[in-house]
């Protein structure tokens, strides 16, 4: 079991059932699109953020992405770190139909997928040294590596996007905080030059 410093943010209580034995800290829900009207719950991350920080674990679906923006709006920035799960194609076990774009939420991937997308957010794991994430990647980078600007821009990022199931349709800033997760620029130098030899 991890024990982070920071509260973790998930959308509903089937998330929150699946950290229980994995995580040790506290787990909120947003209670999907209800965080938009509840501002009781808003002002409560808020004030959960400032005291010990978040890490927002969404799913990687676009409802996912946009609850996520939605509270990257109402806490303090520096206050938050995020944990990108990966597309993984599949449907949860309780549910009759997969989700309407067809992926696993946080529910429904594996104890290791949750553990290793910790690691990589940079979270304050307890008990362990835990290595700073260093926002070194930035859309300057996204540009002079040809992924933002240019004329086969949209097709390099969605190769890069995939090749590390990350969603697709992820914005600029988002794949900038994702891509700082992942690698570091030299890293990301060298995931690109093997994409474009490919």
């Amino acid at each position: 079991m991890l024990k982070i410093k920071e509260a973790v943010i998930v959308e509903g209580k089937y998330d929150k059932i699946k950290l229980w034995g994995l995580i040790d800290a506290p787990i909120i829900e947003t209670n999907g699109f209800r965080i938009f009207n509840d501002k009781e719950k808003r002002n409560l991350i808020r004030r959960i953020a400032d005291k010990r920080g978040v890490l927002i674990m969404t799913d990687s679906d676009s409802a996912g992405f946009i609850i996520r923006n939605f509270l990257k709006g109402n806490v303090a920035k520096e206050t938050i770190k995020h944990c990108y799960i990966p597309e993984i194609k599949g449907k949860e076990k309780r549910k009759a139909q997969p989700s309407c774009q067809g992926l696993l939420g946080v529910e429904g991937v594996t104890d290791d997928v949750i553990l290793q997308a910790v690691r990589r957010s940079g979270a304050t794991v307890l008990g362990e040294e835990t290595k700073p994430v260093h926002a070194e990647i930035t859309k300057q980078t996204l540009y002079e590596l040809g992924l933002s600007g240019g004329e086969n821009a949209k097709q390099l990022r969605t190769r890069l996007l995939q090749s590390q199931n990350l969603p697709v349709y992820m914005t600029a800033n988002a794949m900038v905080s994702a891509l700082n997760c992942l690698f570091t620029k030299e890293e990301l130098k060298k995931e690109m030059e093997t994409l474009k030899s490919k």
